[in-house]
């Protein structure tokens, strides 16, 4: 195999979260190099830098890497080149050639389009499979056969079971947030699909996670072929180019707070994340009525739903979205411009994760925070973890907006019939119990 190295760059040197080496050095095919040109790319990020002369070179990948930092790209750019290289093949295969697994939802349809606009002037088809919707669709473009498949574990290995589609041609496997994989549950069906992919040496693989513990260093070891380990500091990336203060409201203070910085704000897009879904539809309710819009983003939220709220974010026609931390991992929405943490995380390593949604590539962003009376308590060891204490600002004696409070929701009305069909079950298990 050939080895690339970069080409020398007599250009002038970027500024702020990019390096020296530029993409046009890496001797990529030109019609991938035009993709990356479309979509503004010139210069690596670091984890770029340090993954992709590895990866073009035919070695595995095991990187550390916040979301944010330019994984995406680095990941689709091996993976086309990969394709590219080995050719077309001479017939239509009966499966994918390249595989993307990725924890949720809304990352898988961020990978793809992000795999669309890099790949648009080569001939590769691409694939989505994901749950909650277009089953039947994405049934029907797996079986007519994809070049790459970008999908989630639990969807992806349904279509397999039914023979939709083999492993036997892949060549190409990424692990998307592989620590979101284990915290979500999805790691017998990662080892499912691992189990069924030609041997780690026959193909490319690269995994990318946010901490490369031990338990995603074991699962790197035993299905990839001896991967370099690449460790960018990821969290500090982030958080230095992040403005963080926090205030100290009570429980009382803390929605008059939040709405009467909103209205100063103007922003675009702002993310408010708190600990509870029961919390962030109240929250919702709240700021409606205060005359802020803002939705709250949730996994019980129908996926249509979610979709078009994501939708509207990114266009900048929602400025609010509230979310827990199901929402703070794997969303990629450029332009976020402010993060509040409305409730302080119980774990430091979500306060990294949360805030990271803004500062996105190299820009600047702002962190607010509220350190209330039921969740101060994790302040500490969240300075801690970031290496220095938060400023705190202050509020103003009567600087709060009078807030409106919105009326209580309704209770559903119970069934005629549901109160005595419970009691009727109740009275069975008991009655069972004692029959014994």
């Amino acid at each position: 195999m050939q080895v690339l190295t970069p080409a020398a760059d007599t250009g002038p040197a970027p500024q702020g979260h990019l390096t020296e080496l530029k993409f046009s050095s890496l001797e990529l095919p030109e019609k991938l190099l035009q993709g990356l040109s479309d979509a503004g790319f010139s210069h690596c990020t670091p984890i770029q830098s340090k993954t992709l002369p590895l990866a073009l070179n035919g070695r595995d990948v095991a990187g550390q890497a916040q979301t944010g930092t330019g994984k995406t790209v680095a990941f689709l750019v091996a993976l086309f080149f990969r394709l590219h290289n080995t050719g077309q093949p001479p017939a239509k295969l009966s499966g994918p050639r390249a595989v993307v697994l990725a924890p949720t939802r809304e990352l898988a349809v961020q990978i793809h389009a992000d795999a669309l606009e890099l790949s648009k002037h080569l001939p590769f088809k691409l694939g989505l499979a994901f749950g909650g919707t277009d089953y039947e669709k994405q049934r029907r473009i797996l079986a007519d056969g994809v070049d790459v498949l970008i999908g989630t574990p639990g969807r992806l290995i349904d279509y397999h079971k039914q023979k939709v589609f083999t492993f036997h041609h892949v060549q190409v496997l990424v692990l998307d947030e592989a620590d979101r994989m284990f915290d979500l549950g999805f790691i017998r069906d990662i080892r499912y699909v691992l189990r069924r992919l030609p041997d780690p040496d026959r193909r490319l693989n690269m995994l990318f996670s946010a901490t490369l513990s031990y338990r995603v260093l074991e699962l790197a070891y035993e299905h990839m072929n001896d991967p370099e380990l690449i460790r960018i500091e990821a969290d500090k990336i982030t958080v230095d180019r992040v403005r963080q203060c926090i205030y100290f409201p009570s429980n009382e203070e803390k929605i008059p707070l939040l709405i009467t910085l909103l209205g100063q704000l103007e922003s675009p897009r702002t993310m408010v994340f708190v600990n509870t879904r029961r919390e962030a539809d109240r929250l919702e309710s709240y700021l409606e009525h205060n005359g802020i819009h803002g939705r709250a983003i949730s996994g019980d939220v129908p996926q249509r739903k979610r979709f078009r709220m994501l939708k509207d974010f990114h266009s900048g026609e929602l400025p609010v979205l509230i979310g827990t931390d199901v929402a703070s991992r794997g969303l990629h929405v450029p332009d976020v411009t402010h993060v509040f943490n409305y409730d302080l995380p119980q774990d430091p390593e979500d306060y990294v994760h949360r805030i990271g949604r803004t500062a996105r590539v190299g820009a600047f962003g702002d962190a607010i925070s509220f350190g209330c009376e039921d969740y101060a308590i994790s302040l500490p060891d969240i300075e801690n973890f970031i290496g220095h204490k938060i400023p705190v600002k202050a509020i103003e004696p009567g600087s709060l907006v009078q807030i409106k409070i919105p009326p209580k929701r309704p209770r559903k009305p119970r069934s005629h019939d549901s109160r005595p069909a419970n009691k009727h079950r109740r009275g069975e298990r008991k009655g069972g119990r004692n029959g014994r």
